[in-house]
């Protein structure tokens, strides 16, 4: 049996999750790191887990997509319910207490699509400071929904945006809603974004990107803001090659995250339409189909990276996709391929692929924890009180961990 930890994360028990998710990841890294969609013909682990491998690949498209948000449940061969035991133990977290819900005109959730207005709901409903805040600051605003659903409560608001559109509709809501809302055009990886941050701003941050809540969290502890709130997402999308710890545990941990690993916490979905899911596996099956010709053209057995393709791109015959994608990736046109044979064999490998992923789906909440802790740890370090749970269900978004820190 797993050792069970605290799930209350909370001052020292941040420290400790810290380190058992650490120990956790590095022992296993050699299951998760790899990525099913780019080795060919099979991964580093089968070696040492054959029968594993064997039951995985064995399994269709539609076992891999009913299990894919619960992999935990899955009886596969050892060690997967070992390691999915030990991996649910390690990721628990509590929902974070809420405010009882309040009224609020409807006209404010007007241009908003309904899941993004339950988790703005939800975001503000935990947002249970000991001290009310005087003035909100809404970091990656876009037209500032957030940022009003707040001050309808009481207190100033700054929204800042870089996207100026975005800015002036949110100043139009703001008006039309009787919000005394501030809406300023500003880059916030810039220079001067640290002019914006006062010490009397709470900040918070729904779904700010990578580098974007990483600025907010270093510029906030340096305009001595007193709260904040930030729910983090997109870990990859950093400007570096490689993900550089912020805590002192996690810079002195022997993990090393490359963008390919940061992008894993990503990888799970509960919230695509039937539609959108028929476009996704017909575009990586394709791909995959793709990746074995382009392994034959080029005659080596190495993964060869393509960029995003438009849409359209799924609506050609496959044997024109074939050849349109060579000629961007300046390989030989081919032209005795049997493209029906080809693509059965992207889509055989599409159920293979997504099924050995089950595997690396164990790692996802671990290693999105780590990260949460590691900001965690930093924001403590620079003097603040810190809890860290869930604002909502993972059904209305898997990025549902929310970082409250405050000064007292």
């Amino acid at each position: 049996m797993p050792t069970l930890v605290p799930d209350i994360l909370q001052d020292a028990a941040l420290l400790q999750r810290f380190k058992a998710l650490d120990s956790f990841l590095i022992e296993h890294q050699a299951l998760w790191r790899p990525r099913p969609f780019v080795h060919y013909p099979a991964l580093p682990w089968e070696v040492d887990h054959p029968q594993l491998a064997a039951w995985l690949r064995t399994q269709s498209l539609e076992h891999a997509e009913a299990v894919h948000n619960q992999p935990h449940l899955l009886q596969a061969p050892a060690p997967f319910t070992q390691l999915a035991a030990q991996a649910r133990a390690l990721s628990q977290t509590s929902a974070l207490p809420q405010q009882p819900a309040t009224p609020l005109p409807a006209r404010f959730s007007i241009d908003v699509p309904g899941r993004k207005w339950q988790q703005i709901e939800s975001f503000a409903r935990s947002l249970t400071f000991t001290q009310a805040p005087q003035h909100w600051l809404d970091w990656c605003a876009g037209k500032g929904h957030l940022g009003r659903r707040l001050a309808h409560q009481g207190g100033a608001l700054t929204c800042l945006e870089y996207n100026r559109d975005l800015v002036q509709s949110g100043l139009q809501l703001s008006q039309k809603l009787d919000i005394n809302a501030q809406h300023i055009e500003q880059d916030v990886l810039a220079a001067d974004a640290s002019l914006q941050l006062q010490a009397q701003h709470t900040p918070v941050a729904l779904h700010a990107c990578g580098d974007l809540h990483v600025r907010l969290l270093q510029l906030a502890s340096q305009a001595g803001c007193r709260q904040l709130a930030v729910a983090p997402c997109c870990y990859n999308r950093i400007s570096g090659p490689s993900y550089q710890p912020l805590s002192a545990a996690a810079q002195a941990s022997a993990l090393h995250l490359s963008l390919d690993d940061l992008g894993l916490p990503l990888s799970e979905t509960v919230t695509a339409g039937a539609r959108v899911r028929r476009q996704r596996d017909q575009s990586m099956a394709w791909r995959l189909a793709f990746d074995l010709l382009q392994r034959k053209l080029r005659g080596s057995n190495e993964y060869l990276p393509t960029p995003s393709l438009p849409p359209a791109w799924l609506h050609k015959p496959f044997s024109d996709y074939c050849q349109d994608l060579a000629a961007l990736k300046q390989l030989p046109i081919p032209t005795t391929q049997d493209c029906a044979d080809l693509e059965q064999q992207g889509w055989q490998r599409l159920a293979e692929v997504r099924n050995l992923e089950l595997l690396r789906g164990l790692f996802r909440r671990p290693l999105e924890l780590w990260l949460l802790l590691d900001r965690a740890l930093y924001l403590q370090e620079q003097g603040f009180s810190v809890r860290l749970g869930h604002f909502c269900p993972r059904q209305q978004t898997p990025r549902n961990l929310l970082l409250l820190a405050e000064r007292y």
